[in-house]
């Protein structure tokens, strides 16, 4: 009774249209009041949430993010991978998933990314020929693979909530990013065959090195993560702060074409987007206390116990429930919320914690961009102009690629378990 009156508040609070962080919190207090639990909980739960060393390198990651799509390093991104794909027929459609992969790296924010991506190829992919509809799913579904490929900010995020190594999180996005992109490549180039798309360049040995060279400032980023998280040399927060002073010092010293006020408000900017994150790991761990004593966990490993028979099942099961949580809640809430509850499930079944949080962080991917309430899904319609139900006949050959590479990241752990294994974070 409890538990359905606290929902309520929450899809009330919802409806009302205030932020997700704050009808969080207020179903949560109004939760504890309705049980005559300790309404001091609020104050220690508030600040034992907001209390883990990771988190400092959230405002990292953002500042530098936003600086280089300031600066115009996804421009030089777009066309590595033009050059590198471009040759292929449906060539420009597939850059779009090659330089997902490569902008995730040095974006860590999917909305910053769907609108750096959308600005970017939107025009050329239709004067291409391609349709409006077709030129949104390529930007959604690269966009929802690339929620694999650190330094996403929902990966220190999962890794906070788990209690796991970031920088074994980082480290296992790599391959399984990879295992979706070439699902969404080879979608694409069945695609181009069918719908008759062009090739978009011949070619050429001369474009591609002029395209590396001017892509290596921005390439330096994922060298640097992946080595440095590799060999050791640095953790999650102090990778953050290098590669911010990495951003700082290109967009100043090479491109120079950021000044000092935008560099002020890209920092402001990312304070406010920390503060917001960190508030909402804080708010949300009233309601995982309030879930706990009230016994979700329990009720729902009853709920998922015919699944537990094996763990692709399990892993599938709690899968969809994490789309269908992130294309409601966007992708941090569903973290906050849902994955606390399952995890401990996980974890006694035996599932690697690594491979769980690499499995739920795509699945999130996916739900940002599942129509028809998809937040992601929704900016990047907004930028081809095209509306929700329009594009859904259009997009569901993307959405199965996206499910077959969420499937194969499942029943093969070690795609996600091979470089955290062979780095020693993993025994």
């Amino acid at each position: 009774m409890i538990l359905a009156a606290t929902a309520l508040v929450f899809v009330g609070l919802l409806a009302l249209s205030l932020p997700i962080v704050f009808a969080l919190g207020v179903a949560g207090v109004v939760g504890l009041w309705l049980g005559h639990y300790p309404l001091q909980m609020v104050a220690s739960s508030i600040i034992g949430g907001s209390q883990n060393w990771v988190l400092l390198a959230i405002p990292s990651f953002v500042f530098a993010g936003s600086l280089m799509e300031r600066c115009g390093m996804s421009t030089a991104l777009v066309e590595l991978a033009r050059a590198m794909v471009g040759w292929l027929r449906g060539g420009l459609g597939m850059s779009v998933i090659v330089v997902s992969y490569f902008f995730s790296d040095i974006c860590g924010s999917k909305m910053a990314e769907v609108s750096a991506l959308g600005s970017a190829l939107m025009p050329p992919l239709r004067r291409a020929g391609y349709r409006a509809e077709d030129a949104a799913s390529l930007i959604s579904a690269g966009t929802a693979m690339g929620m694999l490929v650190p330094p996403a900010i929902f990966m220190i995020v999962i890794s906070a909530v788990t209690n796991q190594s970031a920088v074994a999180l980082f480290l296992a996005g790599f391959i399984p990013a990879a295992t979706m992109a070439l699902c969404l490549c080879l979608l694409v180039l069945i695609q181009a065959h069918i719908l008759g798309w062009p090739r978009d360049t011949r070619p050429s040995w001369r474009n591609l090195l002029r395209a590396l060279r001017e892509a290596a400032v921005p390439l330096v980023v994922p060298v640097v993560i992946l080595g440095g998280f590799y060999l050791g040399v640095f953790t999650a927060t102090e990778a953050g702060a290098v590669v911010a002073l990495y951003a700082f010092l290109a967009a100043r010293f090479y491109y120079r074409n950021v000044s000092w006020r935008e560099i002020a408000e890209i920092a402001y900017e990312s304070g406010i987007m920390t503060a917001a994150v960190v508030f909402l790991l804080a708010v949300a761990s009233i309601f995982q206390y309030l879930m706990g004593v009230m016994e979700v966990p329990r009720l729902l490993g009853e709920l998922l116990a015919p699944l537990e028979s094996s763990h692709w099942l399990f892993l599938t099961g709690v899968a969809v429930m994490t789309m269908l949580f992130g294309m409601v809640l966007e992708g941090l809430p569903a973290a906050v919320v849902l994955i606390p509850v399952v995890f401990p499930i996980a974890t006694h079944m035996g599932i690697n914690p690594i491979h769980f949080d690499i499995v739920q962080t795509a699945a999130v991917g996916i739900g940002l961009f599942l129509p028809p309430m998809g937040v992601g899904l929704l900016m990047a319609l907004r930028f081809a102009d095209v509306g929700v139900f329009q594009h859904a006949r259009s997009y569901w050959p993307y959405l199965l690629a996206l499910f077959v590479g969420l499937m194969l990241i499942i029943c093969i752990p070690e795609l996600s378990l091979f470089i955290p294994r062979s780095a020693g974070f993993i025994r």
